[in-house]
């Protein structure tokens, strides 16, 4: 099973047929374990990988360092629950280290998203306080990499 589910990880657009050969395995078997994996929520979906800097939309990515009061009996859950049911909120970690949640946000611009922190965020009850960092260039995510990195030529010497 683990085989089928990196190779669709790899490339969800692999069919049944296609992960069949490259595994030597029946294609009905592969479909049947797909599907079964579907309904156990295992797999839970399939996205493409857009470079959005390549197109004209707006957008503005924060990763929000967020540290809470733990709920007696709930521990993190319940905050967390309430955190990643806002829709500018992607994803959300629960941490070790020197703050509790790490919270990946996305808005149409920086300011958007220093809104959200500030009236929606911020506010919730238990949350002791939070730092934003603004992404301000993707180069890597998901294994996949985006564009092409411009070498840094600053101290060489040019003859």
């Amino acid at each position: 099973m683990n085989e089928i589910l990196n190779l669709i990880e790899n490339d969800a657009r692999l069919t049944s047929e296609q992960i069949a050969v490259m595994l030597g395995k029946e294609t009905g078997d592969v479909r049947d374990m797909i599907e079964k994996c579907e309904k156990d929520g295992v797999i839970l979906g399939y996205r493409a990988v857009i470079d959005w800097d390549k197109t004209d939309r707006e957008y503005a990515t924060a990763f929000i360092e967020v540290k809470i009061t733990p709920q007696r009996d709930r521990g993190f859950d319940r905050i967390a629950e309430r955190i990643y049911r806002y829709p500018e909120v992607k994803s959300l970690y629960l941490m070790s280290g020197s703050y509790d949640l790490a919270c990946i946000i996305e808005g149409r611009t920086m300011k958007e998203v220093a809104y959200f922190v500030a009236q929606k965020l911020a506010p919730l009850e238990d949350i002791v306080s939070t730092a934003t960092h603004f992404v301000l260039r993707k180069y890597k995510s998901d294994g996949i990499v985006f564009g092409a990195v411009e070498e840094d030529m600053r101290g060489n010497d040019f003859i």
